[in-house]
Formats: C-alpha cells, sequence, structure tokens
C-alpha cells in the first residue's frame, strides 16, 4: 500500500516546522514517535523486502563497483597510489541507504553514482554544520535577529540550511507526483517508500481520529506539507551522518592493522552467500540479516569504532520532569535542562581502561565470573552512542543494519 498527502508547494520558507526529534513536549514527541518507530525496529528491517532489495542495488550495483574499480586503479599504475575518499564515499553510500528506505529506490538519492552531485551536498551540510547552536538553542532570538538584519549566524550558513530544505522538499514533491501519477508498481520492491507510507499514514490516520482536537494539530496536521519535509530532512540528515562517519572512521582504524583486516574478512566470508565479488556477477540474494548477529568480531569492532568515535559526542539535553527529580546525590526542579556527553561516558578509565585505546578485544573479554560480568554490565550502560530511553535514537537498527551490511 502507497500513502499519499496532498498536493505539496514548493516554496521559500525557511522549513522551522517541528519534527520528531526537536518536539519539547513528550506528549507530542510519543505521538510522533509511535508512527515510525516499527519500521526502525531490528525485526522489521531485517524482514523488510524493500530494505533487501535496496541493500542488494546499492551495495553490489553501486559501492563495491566503484571500491573495485579503485583497486584496478591503483594496481595499473604501480608507482602511484592514489587511493580514494572514503569519507565521500561512505557518506554517500549512506545517504542512498536512507534515501532508499525513506523515498525507494527510484526516487531516492544516487549520490554514489554522481560525485560532483554528492560533494556539493557535503559542501552544503559542512557550511551550516558549526551553526546549529543559534537555531537551536535560542530560536526565537535567532528569528528577531534575522528579521532586524543582525543575523547570530554567517549569511551563506543560512544560505546552505535553505538549500538543504529545498533539496528535501524537491524530493517530497517528486514522489508526491510519482504516487499521483498511479505509476508505483508494488511488485518492485525496491521501490516502496518505507518511511513515507508510515509517516504519511500515521498523520492521516491521526488526523481522521482527532481533527483539531490531535496535539499534533497545531504543528503538524494544520501545516502537513512542510511537517513531512521536516520530519523526513531530519531522518536524511541524521541517517548519513551518523553511519557514514562511523565507517570512515571504522575504516581509518583497520587500514592501520592488516591483521584485525585479516579477521574481519575471514569471519565475513562464513556468511551464506558470502558476498564475495566474482567475475561472473553478483550473488543471488544477500545473506540472511540475522547471520550478523552471529559475527561477534564484527559487532565488537562496530561497537568499539562507536564508543571511541561517537558520531555525536556531545551533550544530548534532556528536561526534567515537572514534578522534579533525583540524578545521583543531587536533587533538581521540573523543568531543568541537564545533558549527558557520550564523548565524556565512552572514556571513563574505570569502564574503559585504556580509553583512547581503539580495542575491539575490549567487548570479547571471556566472562568468568561476578566480576567479569559486573565489569560487561557496567561497558553496556556506558555505552551511549545512541543514547537511551524514549529520546534515543530512533534509526539505531538502520545504522547498524547499514553499517554491518
Amino acid at each position: 500500500m502507497v500513502c499519499r498527502m496532498p498536493r505539496m508547494l514548493l516554496t521559500h520558507i525557511v522549513t522551522s516546522v517541528p519534527c520528531m526529534f526537536s518536539s519539547r513536549s513528550a506528549a507530542e514527541h510519543a505521538v510522533r514517535k509511535r508512527m515510525i518507530s516499527h519500521i526502525y525496529s531490528k525485526s522489521y528491517i531485517h524482514s523488510s523486502p524493500a530494505a533487501a532489495a535496496q541493500a542488494q542495488v546499492i551495495l553490489y550495483d553501486r559501492l563495491l563497483p566503484i571500491l573495485e574499480r579503485s583497486i584496478e586503479e591503483d594496481c595499473a599504475e604501480s608507482t602511484t597510489n592514489r587511493g580514494i575518499d572514503v569519507y565521500s564515499l561512505f557518506m554517500g553510500a549512506t545517504m542512498d541507504f536512507i534515501a532508499a528506505y525513506i523515498f525507494g529506490l527510484k526516487h531516492g538519492t544516487n549520490f554514489l553514482g554522481d560525485k560532483e552531485y554528492r560533494n556539493h551536498f557535503l559542501d552544503l551540510y559542512r557550511a551550516r554544520n558549526n551553526y546549529g547552536f543559534f537555531d537551536q538553542e535560542l530560536p526565537e532570538l535567532t528569528r528577531l535577529c534575522r528579521r532586524v538584519g543582525i543575523p547570530l549566524c554567517p549569511r551563506w550558513a543560512d544560505k546552505a540550511n535553505r538549500d538543504l530544505e529545498e533539496w528535501c522538499r524537491r524530493l517530497c514533491l517528486r514522489m508526491e507526483r510519482y504516487l499521483d501519477a498511479g505509476r508505483y508498481q508494488p511488485d518492485e520492491k525496491a521501490d516502496e517508500p518505507v518511511v513515507w507510507n508510515s509517516l504519511v499514514n500515521g498523520l492521516k490516520n491521526e488526523e481522521t481520529k482527532h481533527g483539531p482536537s490531535s496535539i499534533l494539530y497545531p504543528t503538524a496536521l494544520s501545516n502537513l506539507e512542510l511537517s513531512i519535509s521536516s520530519e523526513l530532512l531530519d531522518h536524511v540528515l541524521a541517517g548519513q551522518e551518523t553511519a557514514g562517519l562511523t565507517l570512515t572512521y571504522l575504516t581509518w582504524r583497520l587500514s592501520q592493522s592488516p591483521e584485525l583486516q585479516s579477521r574481519l574478512r575471514k569471519e565475513l566470508l562464513t556468511l551464506s552467500p558470502n558476498m564475495r565479488m566474482t567475475k561472473s556477477g553478483t550473488p543471488a540474494s544477500l545473506p540472511d540479516p540475522k547471520q550478523l548477529d552471529t559475527l561477534p568480531f564484527l559487532d565488537a569492532v562496530v561497537t568499539e569504532t562507536l564508543r571511541l568515535h561517537a558520531p555525536l559526542p556531545g551533550a544530548q539535553p534532556r528536561q526534567t520532569p515537572d514534578s522534579g527529580c533525583r540524578i545521583g546525590q543531587y536533587a533538581l526542579p521540573g523543568g531543568v535542562r541537564v545533558a549527558a556527553m557520550p564523548y565524556m561516558l565512552h572514556r571513563n578509565e574505570t569502564i574503559f581502561p585504556e580509553p583512547e585505546k581503539w580495542d575491539p578485544e575490549r567487548w570479547l573479554a571471556p566472562v568468568r565470573g561476578p566480576d567479569d560480568e559486573e565489569q560487561r554490565r557496567q561497558m553496556n550502560r556506558h555505552f551511549w552512542a545512541f543514547s537511551s530511553g524514549g529520546r534515543m535514537c530512533i534509526g539505531s537498527n538502520f545504522a547498524l543494519h547499514g553499517e554491518d551490511a
């Protein structure tokens, strides 16, 4: 089933409409989250024909041929080892994965196939990357300063934000026109817009059931077009950055240890099919994703990379409940903003000895007794790459699924 929404108008209004991530109200956040959380669950992703078909194309028709050509070119020029920009490549690959899951393969992105397009997008993304503080922490003051001609952010950073917003809205408009024309074929599993369907269907159901009395009416249902664009922009940017950066750091770490590369490669070749590129073509299908849970060294490599190089290492804010609460020895009143930092949690020397050392073996240490069990429990408790609780990263399973693939 494909869900349609009212015709979208492409305008130059900055997407200041709240999305799930930016919803301050716990009740509003919960309603938004229920609409899409199931499609980001591990079981759903593993059993999704759309995700499997999309991964097949992106891996075998786009990513692996690029890597193979790079190797062949380096071998042909024995005196020059040019290498490849894995940051750009992996940011492109992860964008293609998340955009395909949102809009379907046909109406997602092909950053891997268009390097110029990909690098232009990354330039826009990096241009505004250091200027999120004012819009996030002082939104009303920031908007006022823009109106009176005293912007707190450079104009080129604001322009980069507008360009990214327009880019996402064009993807949404293209998706809507495609559905309106009735060209979607359910048999084309790779073209299923999984996230789009879930989000649009959820918003329409909320409007049908509650109408103007819905908690989402002021922020979403009364401005449906911008609300959908805002939500999906958050998904594509967050989905790209977290997995893309992690893959880049993981590759860098493995490049420094041929021994660990060989060990990981040996473990990956136990998959069936083993995903090896052959001269006769690609495998008929990807291995069952459940097999990835049986690869302990792969899990250790990914987890240790996320520990030492958390994609979002800074403060992840929360707000105390109206009734107040206790955090450790401190009693806090309601409405107080607090935050924890993965960077600090992941460098607690008591929990992670030699915290600046990239050491996948720390996650593979045998558990021989109560002390070892407690150490492992504390390691898992302090691992906060995706946050935790009701506000944790909704796409953590998708990020890990993509990285493991």
